[in-house]
């Protein structure tokens, strides 16, 4: 099985990020031949600063390798290394309706908020899909709120294998009935129900956006300073308190060993604990979870060059896998 997903440059990883998805990137090199990006191309829709881009997607490959990323295992590469991308992006853009993409759940909720719409916005999940398809990728880690993307990618390969493919089937794709294979595979998501939402210290879903993360590599101050922060409400201490209701409750949960949830759960509902010991329990949690990713990120920090070697490498091997997938659509579009 052949594994595709990028993570945009545009800051500190979270818990909401690893939860989310770098978790599973981990897991799934066991078992899959992955494909990891940096999605520099795609954070070029918030107009980052050069600079301020060049050192995030290094702080990001920095992240991926220090929690677990085995760059001998999956193919880990800058976006934008792969110019065939944008040229795959530009052949399905050619196919993709204008009524499909005013649709993107991204591009409407953006556009609400008051974010100017220009093509970059607009055309995102073209882009996206240009990412998944070049790789022939069989499945891609979703959170629910990119289910979405990946479905307009499923919908973009179809439409070019029915235009540029004679024989083809939507309901044979791989050909194994006697139809003609499709250039472009359909990709299935992998999404993970119970991490689909991770929340933030005000208690919305974890988010760069509303300034409410609990960041991975923070210094223990600044960890100490963002879970001091988590919304909790006025209940004495010696008052039971409702699990159910609490984000407090649901990060420890998810930081604490599986066995140790029930007895805090009966914590909350008895009372006579504090919020404030809680929150000394979810830092001590926190550093403990990932005190040995924490220590090999300062490690790789020491030898920038390392970073340098294993992007360029994932660059040619990536390059490799896109190379005739990409030789196979110019010639079914005329462009050979």
């Amino acid at each position: 099985m052949r594994v595709v997903s990028g993570v945009q440059p545009s800051g500190r990883l979270h818990l909401g990020n690893w939860f989310g998805a770098l978790r599973q990137f981990v897991e799934l090199q066991e078992r899959a031949e992955c494909f990891f990006f940096l999605a520099d191309l795609h954070a070029l829709t918030s107009a980052p600063d050069a600079a301020r881009l060049r050192d995030n997607v290094r702080a990001l490959a920095l992240d991926f390798l220090a929690l677990g990323l085995d760059p001998a295992r999956s193919t880990l590469f800058r976006q934008s290394d792969v110019p065939e991308v944008l040229e795959l992006y530009w052949v399905l853009g050619n196919l993709a309706p204008v009524a499909l993409l005013e649709r993107g759940h991204g591009y409407k909720d953006k556009t609400a908020r008051g974010i100017p719409a220009n093509l970059g916005l607009f055309a995102y999940p073209v882009l996206m899909a240009a990412d998944i398809l070049l790789y022939r990728a069989d499945a891609v880690p979703v959170g629910r709120d990119q289910k979405q993307h990946l479905e307009i990618a499923r919908d973009l390969a179809v439409k070019f294998n029915q235009t540029r493919v004679p024989g083809f089937d939507p309901q044979d794709p791989d050909g194994l009935r006697g139809g003609a294979a499709g250039l472009l595979r359909l990709p299935e998501p992998l999404i993970r129900d119970e991490s689909a939402v991770v929340p933030g210290t005000d208690g919305r879903k974890m988010s760069k956006t509303y300034g409410n993360t609990i960041d991975l590599f923070a210094d223990e101050g600044v960890l100490r300073r963002s879970i001091a922060g988590v919304v909790t409400d006025s209940t004495p201490v010696a008052a039971p308190k409702d699990p159910s209701t609490s984000t407090l409750f649901a990060l420890l949960s998810l930081l604490l060993d599986p066995s140790e949830v029930p007895a805090l759960e009966r914590s909350f509902r008895e009372g006579g604990t504090g919020y404030g010991e809680y929150k000394k329990r979810l830092l001590d949690a926190l550093l403990s979870r990932f005190s040995e990713a924490r220590r090999r990120r300062a490690e790789l920090e020491r030898d920038p060059g390392r970073i340098d070697r294993v992007l360029v490498d994932g660059a040619n091997r990536a390059r490799a896998a896109a190379g005739p997938v990409m030789d196979a659509v110019r010639r079914a579009c005329g462009l050979r």
